[in-house]
């Protein structure tokens, strides 16, 4: 992933300079986005977040104090490269974060892909589809948030961490969240391509930035990381 040139992101009246932390400066080093865009056009995961996912090989998930917080801190990520990033419910005012973040543009002017997650029921998935969210993701098996994602035709990424509850989410969207990944390691990722060659992992929680080449060399299709991140 190719380091845009420095420029700027409005939000409302505010200004955010772009940010260049740690975590992306590694991952501009091990990632060829080239070589992900074999995902393209497979079944189910033929889709604007997933395409934009696996391109983008690192999803920030971002918990801050409030929603003036969230907004800075996607539109710096947005300004750094990113296209894609996912909010979660944990921060205060979450539903306006979104409601705010949802219509930004990354630094290339394509438009912004911002996600929700730590979705656990079919109101907070509703009210964060009604505020723009592109996509949903659960820690956790979900049926009231799945059920709810197809009546309104909406990308889910359901949590999981046991090989039956990965499997499931699998079957049901094409991809799973695999969490708390640090428990299991690389090698679990390795272990479950191995009898779902085709599916789409997101493996987050204790992952820190110098460890994410060894997740996508064991086939994670991108890694989600809070830590490290500007």
């Amino acid at each position: 992933m190719r380091s845009p040139k420095a420029g700027r992101v409005g939000v409302g009246s505010a200004t955010v300079v772009p940010l260049h932390g740690t975590a992306f400066h590694y991952v501009e080093q091990v990632v060829d986005v080239t070589r992900w865009n074999r995902w393209r056009g497979r079944g189910p995961l033929s889709c604007r977040p997933y395409d934009a996912i696996a391109a983008q090989r690192l999803l920030p998930v971002l918990r801050e104090a409030d929603a003036d917080g969230a907004v800075r801190r996607t539109a710096g990520l947005l300004a750094a490269g990113c296209r894609v990033v996912e909010l979660t419910t944990s921060t205060p005012g979450w539903a306006q974060a979104l409601a705010r973040t949802a219509p930004l543009s990354d630094a290339h002017g394509r438009p912004a892909l911002i996600g929700i997650g730590t979705v656990t029921t079919a109101g907070q998935a509703e009210t964060a589809l009604d505020a723009g969210a592109a996509f949903l993701v659960s820690p956790y098996p979900a049926p009231g948030v799945r059920a709810l994602a197809d009546r309104r035709g909406a990308v889910f990424i359901e949590g999981g961490f046991t090989p039956g509850e990965i499997a499931s989410a699998v079957r049901s969207g094409g991809a799973a969240k695999v969490f708390p990944a640090h428990v299991g390691g690389p090698q679990f990722i390795r272990s479950l391509k191995a009898v779902l060659p085709g599916a789409l992992f997101l493996p987050t929680g204790g992952i820190r930035p110098a460890e994410i080449r060894e997740w996508l060399a064991a086939g994670a299709a991108a890694v989600g990381i809070g830590s490290g991140l500007p």
